[in-house]
């Protein structure tokens, strides 16, 4: 068996184009069919495991220093992680040894659930539609998307939160899953989920669910802050393609104000691609010399989605055809 095995098992070129073609058929089914059943999700299988996972390495209490519950954290991440690898691996094995269209279609299902574009979207349009009837009714359904406590937000903070969720779920639910899927497969795209559904849900600096993360989500944090870095990237200059172009230093100014390494990326991109301020009170301001988004932007800021997503189709087939002749080329030496 040669290098290429677990991701071209049949004749190469063969499996390559029914690779190439995967993102195309997983991202029409997400638009016309959307999210399957929970009890079908792997996403939410992942969520369990991290749920269970969770309540017995994170402490109940704010502690000191604890380098056993980092460890201890990390090596669940671990262990999760390889077992993820391994079950997407062999499914990918198997369906890439059916009949070209069938292993298409097949594998086109099993990526779909490691991406959602059209749910992301939907949600983000249904908080415009909720704040347009009342305030309390826009942060009740903003509280489906974000974290953050959303009692005291204004509408136009509401709205701003609405929209850096789409512009950051962006590249978690659709660029990373995708640029993963290109370089590793169906196991790149599901690894790629679970971290991000990992610090979802452990990567807190304090108190949150009742349990204490600041060491049991270390590990988490950090994975999906090295597993995001390219995409959000990306996601960012697509944004900025989609808009016509923005000034790049501008952008890296701009990207640079968020805590976090990566998610300013593609918020400052939706920011300056609208020419409205995005902001976190007390946190951040986004292009913050612009005036606050009105409800027509958060339609905009899906249409600049939809346009990334179209993007993103063949400069994945370009990845996938770049990585695919740099294996054979070394599985040939």
């Amino acid at each position: 068996m040669d290098a290429l095995a677990l991701l071209l098992p049949a004749t190469q070129w063969d499996a390559l184009r029914v690779l190439i073609w995967v993102p195309v058929l997983a991202l029409a089914v997400d638009w016309w069919l959307g999210e399957p059943p929970a009890a079908w999700h792997p996403v939410v299988w992942m969520g369990k495991a991290l749920q269970y996972g969770g309540e017995r390495v994170a402490p109940t209490a704010p502690v000191a220093a604890d380098l056993k519950r980092f460890w201890l954290a990390a090596l669940f991440w671990c262990a999760l992680a390889a077992i993820v690898l391994i079950v997407s691996g062999l499914a990918q094995h198997a369906t890439l040894a059916l009949y070209g269209l069938l292993a298409m279609a097949l594998l086109a299902l099993l990526l779909k659930p490691l991406l959602a574009w059209r749910m992301l979207r939907d949600e983000v349009l249904a908080v415009e539609i909720a704040l347009s009837q009342s305030l309390p009714a826009g942060r009740e359904r903003l509280s489906r998307l974000v974290s953050r406590d959303v009692s005291a937000l204004t509408a136009d903070e509401v709205r701003e939160s609405a929209i850096e969720s789409l512009a950051e779920n962006l590249n978690d639910s659709v660029v990373a899953p995708l640029f993963w899927f290109a370089l590793l497969g169906l196991p790149g795209a599901a690894l790629y989920r679970m971290a991000n559904t990992a610090d979802a849900m452990w990567g807190y600096p304090g108190m949150r669910g009742g349990r204490y993360w600041q060491w049991a989500g270390k590990w988490a944090a950090r994975a999906d802050d090295g597993l995001s870095w390219v995409p959000a990237r990306i996601a960012a200059l697509l944004l900025a393609l989609a808009a016509g172009g923005l000034p790049l230093r501008t952008l890296v100014r701009q990207a640079r104000k968020t805590p976090s390494p990566n998610s300013g990326w593609p918020m400052a991109a939706m920011a300056l691609s609208l020419n409205v301020r995005l902001a976190k009170p007390g946190v951040y301001a986004l292009n913050g010399a612009a005036r606050s988004p009105g409800p027509l932007d958060t339609r905009r800021a899906a249409r600049q989605g939809d346009k990334v997503v179209l993007m993103l189709v063949p400069l994945v087939a370009g990845l996938q055809l770049l990585v695919a002749m740099a294996l054979m080329g070394w599985a040939r030496t």
